[in-house]
């Protein structure tokens, strides 16, 4: 189901303010440097950088192709 697109788009990265996008119970900061993803869960949204992980660049890069971010 996923969380709704209005509220996708006010949402950002806490760290660097880039858009988010979903990738199952993740959202995924758009920031190439950064890289990070922060959980979903029961349908909330933890955006504190302590409980987000920071992704290999590879499957950062998967994440974006997915998702279709250029």
């Amino acid at each position: 189901m996923g969380l709704p697109k209005d509220f996708l788009e006010i949402l950002a990265c806490p760290e660097t303010r880039a858009p988010v996008v979903e990738d199952g119970d993740w959202l995924v900061s758009t920031d190439a440097k950064t890289r990070r993803r922060y959980p979903v869960r029961d349908g909330i949204p933890v955006m504190l950088v302590e409980q987000s992980e920071v992704m290999s660049e590879e499957t950062w890069r998967e994440v974006m192709l997915r998702n279709q971010v250029p």
